[in-house]
C-alpha cells in the first residue's frame, strides 16, 4: 500500500469529526458504565466484587488486546475494522439486554463491546495519524475528547432511560444508538496513492522466481513443446516408413533427457524454497530474541521500570471511581433531591478539561513533564483518601470534579514516556505499558468491590486505593530526581526533559 503525502487538512477533517463522533459512541456507555453497575447490583443480587468485572473488562479489554487490535488495523484497514466493530458494540449492548445473569455480561459487554471498542479506538487514530502530520497532535486531541464528552453525555442519558424503559430497553437504546458508528466508518476513506500498482503485481515483483516451485508460464511452453514434437514425429513416419522408428527412438531418449533435467530442476527449486522457508523462520526468530532484548533494557531503565509501576498502580486505584462513585452516593444515603447531576457526568467533563489544561501545560518548556505526571499521580492519592470523608452531594461532587481534572493526565502520558525512553523506543515502550494499564482498568474496581463485601462499606476500599496511587507517585519520584540519577551516572542517557505531543503520537 502506497500512501500520498499527509494533506493535514480537506478530508481530513471530516476523518477528525467521524473519529471523534465513533469515540463518543462506542466509549460513552463503558465509561459511563457506573449508572448501569447500579442497576445490575439490583437485578442479579451479586456482590459488588463480581460485579464490578462487567465494567472492568469493557474498559480495559480493549486495551489488553492492544496488539491484536494494531494487527487487524493494519491487515485490513481503519474503514473495514471499524465498520465490523460498530456492529460488536450495538451487538454487545443489544445482547446485554436480554442477559439471564452476570456471566452472560462478562461476555456481552466486557469482552464483546470491549473489544470492539478498542478495535476502533485503534482504528480512528491510525487513520487520523494518516491523514495528518503536522497537525497530528491537535487531531488527535480533538478525537480523545470524544470519549470524555461521551462520558458526560452517557452517564445523564442512560439513567434517564432507565427511568423511562427500565434497564433493558435502556441497553437496547444505546445499542441501536452505537449503530451510527456504520455511518461514521464507511466516511473513513483510506488515503491511498491513485497512481500504486495493484496488489497482486507488487507482490510478484518483489518474490524472487527461484522462489516458485512451479511456473504455469513454463508448464504451458514446455506442453506446446511436446504437442509440436509428437506431430511432427507421426508426420515424419507417414511420410518416411522405416527411419521414423529411429527417429522416434533418439526422439524419446531426448525426452527422456529433458524430463531428469526438469526433475532436477524441480528438486533444486525445492531444496531452494526449503533454504528459503528456513532463512524466513530463523529471521523472524532473530526479531522475536532482538524485542525481548530491547524489552530488557528498557525495564533496565529504573524510570521507566518505576512508570511500568506507576501505571499499574494509578488504574487499579484510580478508575474505581469513575465506575462506583454512584454507588459510593447511594452508600451515604444522600437525597435524591440534592442530586443535581450524577457525578459520572462531573467527572467526565473535568476530564475533558484536564486534558487539555494538562497538555498546554505540557508545552512550556520550563515544566518538567515527568514532575507534572507525578503531582497529578500524588495529589490523585490524596483525593482518594477524601472520598470516606464526604458525607453531602457537594463534597462527593467536588472531589469527582477533582479526580477527572487529574485523570486527564493521560494527555501527558506521551510525553512522559518520551522523556524517559526516548523517541527511536517509544512505540515499542507504549505499547507494554498501554498493557498493564489495561491490566489496571481490568482489577481495580473488582478489587474494590471485594473490599466492600469483606467489610461492607467503602472507607477501607479507597484507603487502599490511594495508598495504591500515592506508592506508585513516590517509586516515581524517587526514580526520576536528579540526585538518584547522578548517584548512577546515567543522568547523562535521559532525553530533554519536553516532546511536543506531535512527536509523541508519531508513534
Amino acid at each position: 500500500m502506497v500512501f500520498r503525502k499527509p494533506p493535514d487538512g480537506g478530508w481530513g477533517w471530516v476523518i477528525v469529526v467521524v473519529s471523534f463522533f465513533t469515540q463518543f459512541l462506542c466509549y460513552g456507555s463503558p465509561l459511563a458504565v457506573g449508572v448501569l453497575y447500579l442497576e445490575w447490583l439490583d437485578a442479579f443480587g451479586e456482590g459488588k466484587g463480581k460485579t464490578a468485572w462487567v465494567g472492568s473488562l469493557a474498559n480495559g479489554i480493549g486495551l489488553l488486546a492492544s496488539p491484536v487490535c494494531s494487527i487487524c488495523v493494519s491487515s485490513f484497514g481503519a474503514r473495514p475494522v471499524a465498520i465490523f466493530s460498530g456492529f460488536m458494540v450495538a451487538g454487545g449492548l443489544m445482547m446485554s439486554s436480554f442477559a439471564p445473569n452476570i456471566y452472560f455480561l462478562y461476555v456481552s459487554y466486557g469482552i464483546v463491546v470491549g473489544l470492539g471498542c478498542g478495535l476502533l479506538y485503534t482504528a480512528t487514530v491510525t487513520i487520523t495519524c494518516q491523514y495528518f502530520d503536522k497537525r497530528r497532535g491537535l487531531a488527535l486531541g480533538l478525537i480523545s475528547t470524544g470519549s470524555s464528552v461521551g462520558l458526560f453525555i452517557y452517564a445523564a442519558l442512560q439513567r434517564e432511560l432507565i427511568e423511562l424503559y427500565g434497564l433493558d430497553g435502556c441497553l437496547l437504546i444505546v445499542g441501536a444508538l452505537s449503530l451510527n458508528i456504520l455511518a461514521c466508518g464507511s466516511l473513513m476513506r483510506p488515503l491511498e496513492s491513485s497512481s500504486s500498482p495493484p496488489p497482486e503485481k507488487m507482490f510478484a515483483d518483489k518474490v524472487p522466481d527461484q522462489y516458485f516451485v512451479y511456473h504455469e508460464k513454463e508448464k504451458t511452453v514446455e506442453e506446446n513443446i511436446s504437442i509440436l514434437e509428437k506431430g511432427y514425429i507421426d508426420e515424419k513416419c507417414v511420410n518416411n516408413g522405416p527411419d521414423c522408428k529411429q527417429d522416434s527412438i533418439l526422439n524419446k531418449n531426448a525426452l527422456s533427457s529433458i524430463n531428469i533435467n526438469e526433475k532436477d530442476t524441480y528438486k533444486k527449486k525445492v531444496v531452494e524454497q526449503t533454504n528459503f522457508c528456513k532463512q524466513l523462520a530463523k529471521r523472524k526468530w532473530q526479531l522475536y530474541l532482538t524485542y525481548w532484548k530491547e524489552t530488557m533494557v528498557l525495564f533496565k531503565n529504573k524510570v521507566f521500570s518505576a512508570l511500568f509501576v506507576a501505571i499499574l498502580l494509578f488504574d487499579i486505584g484510580g478508575f474505581p471511581p469513575s465506575l462506583l462513585m454512584e454507588d459510593v452516593a447511594r452508600s451515604a444515603n444522600i437525597s435524591e433531591d440534592d442530586y443535581y447531576m450524577p457525578l459520572i457526568s462531573i467527572i467526565g467533563i473535568m476530564t475533558t478539561v484536564g486534558k487539555l489544561i494538562l497538555g498546554i501545560l505540557a508545552d512550556f518548556k520550563w515544566v518538567n513533564t515527568l514532575y507534572l505526571y507525578v503531582t497529578t499521580l500524588l495529589m490523585t492519592g490524596v483525593a482518594l483518601f477524601a472520598i470516606p470523608f464526604a458525607k453531602s452531594y457537594l463534597t462527593l461532587a467536588m472531589l469527582s470534579g477533582i479526580l477527572g481534572f487529574l485523570t486527564g493526565n493521560w494527555s501527558i502520558f506521551p510525553y512522559v514516556t518520551t522523556k524517559t525512553v526516548g523517541i527511536e523506543k517509544l512505540t515499542h515502550a507504549y505499547g507494554i505499558l498501554m498493557f498493564f494499564a489495561g491490566l489496571g482498568n481490568s482489577l481495580g474496581p473488582p478489587i474494590v468491590g471485594w473490599f466492600y463485601d469483606w467489610t461492607q462499606e467503602y472507607n477501607t476500599a479507597f484507603y487502599f486505593s490511594g495508598f495504591c496511587v500515592l506508592l506508585g507517585g513516590f517509586l516515581l519520584l524517587l526514580a526520576a530526581l536528579p540526585c538518584w540519577n547522578a548517584c548512577t551516572n546515567q543522568s547523562s542517557k535521559l532525553p530533554p526533559n519536553t516532546y511536543s505531543y506531535k512527536v509523541a503520537s508519531n508513534a
